[in-house]
């Protein structure tokens, strides 16, 4: 089992989820539709096969996946990202965006219409406004040890 952060948090119940090592990857491969173990095991090289199955298993338990066997003998499964999983798609995505200033301008997520990089922005839907990054307030976690509804909830994106 991965080890938590133990905080009343948003960012830290995300990576309770997420935060593993290839987790985000296989999330990334699977954005672009359904694989079968073996492609994922091709498109992410280094994982080991052991590393990739548990990983796939752990993502299945908590609702991001869904898997598929086409194949009894032998045993053989695709896998698909959920409603849940497709949802990491705008973090993967604010990820690649992030990241392309260190493997260059035209790596990262483009418009398919147009193929140009794609920027995100953060919005306000109730004040229907763009909102700059000085402006945007995160409340400090819970101080540890503090009681919450939440904290006795296990975390499950199954629908």
């Amino acid at each position: 089992m991965a080890k938590r952060y133990g905080q009343h948090c948003p960012v830290a119940k995300s990576l309770d989820l997420v935060g593993e090592r290839w987790t985000l990857l296989i999330v990334r491969d699977l954005l672009r539709g359904p694989a079968r173990f073996q492609d994922l095991r091709a498109q992410l090289s280094g994982i080991p096969p052991k590393l990739l199955a548990d990983r796939l298993r752990g993502m299945e338990r908590q609702g991001l996946v869904a898997r598929e066997v086409y194949s009894r003998r032998p045993p053989r499964a695709s896998y698909a990202l959920t409603q849940g999983g497709r949802e990491l798609g705008l973090v993967v995505g604010a990820l690649a965006i992030w990241g392309r200033r260190f493997v260059g301008r035209r790596a990262g997520p483009k418009h398919a219409t147009c193929g140009h990089p794609i920027e995100l922005r953060q919005y306000c839907a109730h004040c229907e406004e763009a909102v700059a990054p000085g402006t945007v307030q995160v409340p400090a976690p819970a101080a540890p040890g503090a009681r919450h509804r939440s904290r006795s909830r296990r975390i499950n994106y199954k629908r």
